[in-house]
């Protein structure tokens, strides 16, 4: 086990790019990995990981290394000594690493997990938020799960293929997966491996999607035949469910204020075979209104602080502000409020976001029932998906009937 030169000057770099130029962890590791052909299976996982791990514990490493925002060169290799440390790396003797003192480091990571934010590695403000909404004890669980690496499930595609036909299919490619009790659809991976690179995934067997946002599509219950409206489509991970569960049957219909996204879920419908679905981008009211009152059954997968799926996009922590917080509620409230008229009476309403505070959840469902349009629907049920109790993403969703 020894850290080589071109990985971790790759890594160091793409940390710059994160954390000083206000890049997307994502896009930058994606980067990263098309940097050397030569590179093996590997080699990209150690890149991929290893900038993934930094930014995770960004506050708790720079504390230990002793290093404040915006970060130099030289602090960057100050917190790559702190994580290689820490994972039990000899440190090799490059001018970058010299006089690491591997001792003090121990020390001092002793030292600060004591304490939630730095153990967890999360802002001041996230902390007491957390705790003000969800209380100490399940804070503090909530965050811990919230810090484990994600697990990469698939979404069976069942439009062209079944799980077990699927599961058998990889198996071959000698990658295994597992089925996820009471999940119709989901596989999920024993060990994480590049799915997107395989020819099942090229035909459209399946889509990568998390075991909770897969909860959303069978909420709704949906049927073949119907007329359903998925209001914040985005690149449509819930809108292609969907498609799958009405066999193509029906109308489905995707919005979303971005034609970029819609684009993109264009070019995952091709894929899949989800040939219901049509595209409408909502760039004045009258799209909306040209709705209300026609759909069976309506989706509003609302935009949210993302606070349920820090697991998978570990730089929220940084990106994300608590005025962000206060204005998102307000967008919340507003989509409630204008996407609910496209539900017929008797028909059906899933408000769902990938949130764990309760202000984002039961109570936006809670006020929009006392407005004037609230009042025509009847609360069914709810859903709370926390992280430290399914070990998938943070989710919430609520479903609403329409009064005849």
């Amino acid at each position: 086990m020894r850290l080589h030169r071109n990985l971790v000057y790759t890594t160091i770099d793409s940390l710059n790019a994160i954390f000083n130029e206000g890049e997307y962890a994502d896009k930058v590791v994606a980067r990263a990995l098309k940097k050397d052909k030569r590179w093996g299976s590997s080699d990209r996982k150690f890149v991929a990981e290893t900038i993934y791990e930094i930014v995770r514990w960004k506050r708790l490493y720079s504390e230990i290394a002793e290093v404040k925002e915006p970060y130099n060169r030289e602090d960057l290799w100050r917190m790559f000594a702190v994580w290689a440390v820490l994972r039990g790396y000899p440190i090799p003797d490059w001018r970058q690493l010299e006089g690491t003192p591997e001792r003090k480091i121990k020390g001092r990571f002793d030292e600060l997990s004591k304490v939630r934010k730095m153990r967890e590695s999360i802002p001041d403000w996230m902390d007491e938020l957390g705790v003000k909404e969800l209380g100490e004890a399940l804070w503090t669980k909530e965050i811990a799960a919230q810090n484990q690496q994600a697990k990469v499930i698939l979404r069976v595609n069942t439009l062209k293929t079944t799980k077990e036909k699927l599961r058998a299919l990889l198996m071959d490619l000698n990658i295994e997966t597992e089925y996820i009790k009471d999940n119709n659809d989901a596989l999920v991976l024993t060990e994480r491996a590049n799915v997107f690179l395989t020819d099942a995934f090229k035909q459209g067997f399946f889509e990568v999607q998390d075991a909770s946002s897969q909860l959303v599509a069978r909420f709704l219950d949906v049927q073949p035949g119907m007329r359903v409206v998925d209001t914040c489509a985005g690149a449509g991970g819930k809108t292609l469910h969907m498609a799958s569960i009405m066999e193509n049957k029906g109308q489905l219909i995707a919005m979303d204020l971005y034609e970029s996204k819609l684009k993109q879920l264009k070019l995952r419908a091709k894929r899949n075979g989800a040939f219901n679905i049509e595209y409408r981008i909502i760039d004045t009211t009258k799209v909306i209104k040209k709705l209300h009152e026609k759909a069976d059954r309506v989706l509003i997968d609302a935009p949210c602080s993302g606070l349920g799926v820090l697991k998978r996009n570990p730089d929220a922590k940084w990106k994300l502000q608590p005025e962000f917080i206060d204005n998102i509620k307000k967008v919340q409230a507003e989509v409630l409020e204008n996407y609910s008229k496209i539900v017929k009476p008797g028909g059906k309403l899933v408000y769902a976001t990938c949130s764990v505070l309760p202000s984002e959840n039961q109570e936006q469902i809670k006020r929009f029932l006392t407005t004037e349009i609230g009042k025509s629907f009847t609360f069914v049920k709810d859903t709370k998906v926390l992280a430290s109790e399914s070990g998938y993403d943070g989710f919430y969703m609520a479903l609403l009937e329409r009064k005849i």
